[in-house]
């Protein structure tokens, strides 16, 4: 069975339509007004902070899951469990804000080129690395993320902009801070078996 869709195009039953092509329907950095009762100006404000907020949230995910496959030593397996509890919960964190970044009308970021071209988290070597110097480098880069999450916070508060505001304290800071706290509970230099 067969079915003509135009004179150049033929259809066959269950057959993939493959190889498609068709311009954007939204290009990256376009707002598309949604009904949501805040203006264009505090929307793509939210959006540019969110997307740069978005890059480095993936950035700090993917970097858990780098330590998590790369780890070595006595600390190996409680490692290898929390940072992939992490990835996990930074994953969430990802959906979230992009998510976000959709109802105020904008265009999230989703590609690795995209965001190693704006994360503000250094790049990791290829390599595998000591435990405690995986640990600095994700220490290091949720201090990174904390620190734009709160001016990013604020600047949402600012402009009326509760929903990223409640995201962005609620969710992102409480989750870095929590998740800084246990990594850096792992270099705390104090004795195993006696007390000092």
């Amino acid at each position: 069975m067969t079915k003509t869709i135009d004179a150049d195009f033929v259809l066959t039953a269950a057959e993939p339509l493959v190889h498609q092509h068709a311009p954007e329907i939204q290009p990256y950095g376009h707002i598309v007004r949604m009904p949501i009762a805040l203006s264009e100006n505090v929307c793509k404000e939210s959006i540019e902070n969110l997307n740069q907020l978005l890059a480095d949230t993936m950035t700090l995910r993917d970097l858990y899951k780098k330590h998590h496959w790369q780890l070595a030593g006595p600390t190996f397996y409680q490692l290898h469990l929390l940072f992939d509890k992490h990835y996990g919960e930074q994953s969430e964190l990802v959906d979230a804000i992009a998510e976000r970044i959709q109802v105020l009308g904008g265009v999230s970021i989703a590609m690795a080129p995209d965001v190693a071209d704006m994360t503000s988290i250094p790049r990791a070597p290829k390599g595998r690395e000591e435990v405690p110097v995986q640990i600095a480098r994700l220490l290091h880069a949720h201090e990174i993320v904390l620190k734009e999450a709160r001016t990013m916070a604020r600047l949402a508060a600012n402009g009326g902009d509760d929903g990223s505001n409640d995201l962005i304290v609620s969710d992102v800071i409480r989750r870095n801070e929590l998740q800084a706290w246990f990594v850096a509970e792992h270099v705390v230099s104090v004795a195993l078996i006696h007390a000092r």
